[in-house]
Formats: structure tokens, sequence, C-alpha cells
């Protein structure tokens, strides 16, 4: 016999949550990627790419989470627009530590989706989600440890 779990759509609602934020945190630093320029351009075109690659691996993991905990995950780039916290950037020419700058701030931003997350597992015994969790935090703690070295701090 089952056990109902009340908090399956706390965890579903913030796997998309993450998983918006995730898409919104991907297309910008692709962007940074296509847009880089300056002295610094070849280091910061792949590292862009490859936080980019990184980023992108994880959103079909999230969405399956989500299916998994019984809910139906985003559908189109407008859902993500409306439930992403993380804005775009459409600026023209925007100077390479500016980029950087912005990239840690938005990755510590996804930090945060995964501390709720996090939270929102542990409260439904979600060890599953949890502990898949644990992987993500770790890769977007190594983005910002890279981007703010990078800026020298």
């Amino acid at each position: 016999m089952s056990e109902k779990n009340d908090n399956a759509p706390a965890v579903a609602d913030a796997l998309n949550a993450l998983l918006a934020d995730s898409f919104a945190l991907y297309l910008k630093t692709k962007n940074y990627h296509w847009h880089v320029q300056g002295p610094r351009f070849r280091e910061l075109h792949l590292l862009f790419d490859e936080q980019a690659a990184q980023i992108f691996a994880t959103t079909d993991l999230i969405a399956e989470r989500v299916r998994k905990n019984g809910a139906p995950t985003l559908r189109s780039i407008g859902e993500i627009g409306r439930r992403a916290s993380i804005r775009d950037d459409d600026n023209a020419g925007v100077d390479a530590e500016a980029m950087i700058r912005t990239l840690a701030a938005d990755n510590k931003t996804l930090l945060g989706q995964l501390k709720e997350v996090k939270a929102a597992a542990e409260a439904d015994d979600d060890i599953a989600t949890s502990g898949l969790v644990d992987g993500w935090v770790d890769e977007a703690q190594q983005r910002i440890w890279f981007l703010e070295a990078t800026l020298g701090y």
C-alpha cells in the first residue's frame, strides 16, 4: 500500500522553478559565450561554453524528477520566462567583466533555488531528489568559484 505524500507538489514546484532558472542561466551563459570580446576572449569563450554545457546537462534530470513526483513540467519558453527569476540580458556590447559578475550572481541565484529544492525534498523524505541536488550544488559552487576567481576575488 502506497502512502500519500502531501509534500510532493512542493518538491515538483521547487523543481520546476529550478528548471526555469536553469534554462534561463543556460541561455544567458551561451549568449555571453557567443558575444564575449576582448583580450581574454578565448579563455572566457571556453569557460562560458563549458559552464553552459554543464547547466544544460542538468535540465533533463530536473524535468524527469518533476515527472517522477507525479507533476507536469515546463512546456514552453513562455512558461520558462514566467517562472524564471534569472533575467535575460539582451544588451549589445556587454563588457566581459560585467558578464562574469552577472553569471556569478546568477549562479548564486540558482544555488538558492537548489537549496529550496533540497529543503522541499528533505521535508518530503525524497532521498533520490535530495541526493541529486547535492551534485548540482557542487557544480554550481564550482561555477561560482571559477567565475569569482576569474575576477580575482
